[in-house]
């Protein structure tokens, strides 16, 4: 049973445990620009994440992995500028994390101070203990993601769901208890069965934020391109589009053009 919602000025890491406590449900979406963010953050969404997929988004890359550091805190950057309520979380990008906990603690570092953003988010379990613990043990707050992690694209070979099998299923439930015993303040779970979900929500204390984890998650995030209907190829089953603003933008912009080679715009109202 849902209790009273709570109005949250400023959300700050302690407000997504307290709304798991009371069982609101914590909204999350993308943003990697100024506008966008500013529309995002003005709409009451808890969390803006400012993610790596703005590598297939904004740059057109197939994947996440060429995006670069410098890209993402440019990204953060702009998005910090236009937040006044929602907190902001930053993927820490592919090759400046997993290898070296020194580098991962820099590249932390980084963001934050660069950017001023909130805190920051890694990929994978146990693989990463002593990169998380480094940068918790500097005061930076993190947010945890597991399942379907697109910076181990390769090494999986497919965006199919992952942790269908036992044994990969029993290994997700210990890295979020890991993740939880280390200090991480909310885990992402990417294309996982809902049934596991559920019984990973159920078992740890920290709130679980779901993509295409199923309605058992103590929140939800999407790709801001994605619930717009900006891009249209991409179409998993997770995926509610709440608008079509790839035609819809289309078609005004193929209004503007004909206006122009019509001389119907500017008319004479639309001149000084």
């Amino acid at each position: 049973m849902s209790t009273a919602k709570k109005e949250y000025k400023r959300v700050t890491v302690k407000s997504l445990v307290d709304m798991k406590k009371h069982n609101e449900k914590i909204s999350m979406l993308t943003a990697y620009d100024y506008s966008m963010a500013k529309i995002v953050d003005s709409a009451n969404v808890d969390v803006i994440l400012v993610g790596d997929s703005a590598s297939n988004v904004m740059a057109g890359h197939e994947t996440t992995l060429p995006i670069t550091l410098d890209q993402m805190i440019y990204h953060a950057t702009s998005v910090i500028r236009a937040v006044e309520r929602a907190l902001v979380v930053v993927d820490i990008p592919f090759g400046s994390y997993q290898s070296d906990p020194k580098e991962a603690l820099r590249s932390a570092i980084r963001i934050m101070k660069e950017s001023g953003a909130h805190a920051v988010k890694l990929e994978g379990g146990i693989e990463i203990k002593e990169s998380v613990k480094k940068i918790l043990k500097a005061g930076i707050p993190v947010m945890g993601h597991l399942g379907l992690t697109p910076q181990s694209i390769y090494k999986f070979g497919t965006y199919t769901v992952r942790a269908k099998e036992e044994e990969e299923a029993e290994k997700l439930m210990e890295d979020a208890k890991l993740l939880e015993k280390l200090g991480c303040f909310s885990i992402v779970l990417e294309k996982i069965p809902a049934a596991l979900t559920k019984k990973v929500s159920e078992s740890i204390s920290i709130p679980t934020i779901g993509i295409g984890g199923g309605k058992h998650a103590d929140g939800q995030v999407l790709v801001i391109h994605d619930l717009l209907g900006m891009t249209h190829e991409f179409n998993p089953r997770f995926l509610r589009r709440y608008m079509n603003l790839y035609e819809e933008m289309g078609s005004a912009i193929s209004q503007y053009v004909q206006d122009v080679k019509n001389r119907d715009f500017p008319n004479d109202e639309e001149q000084y």
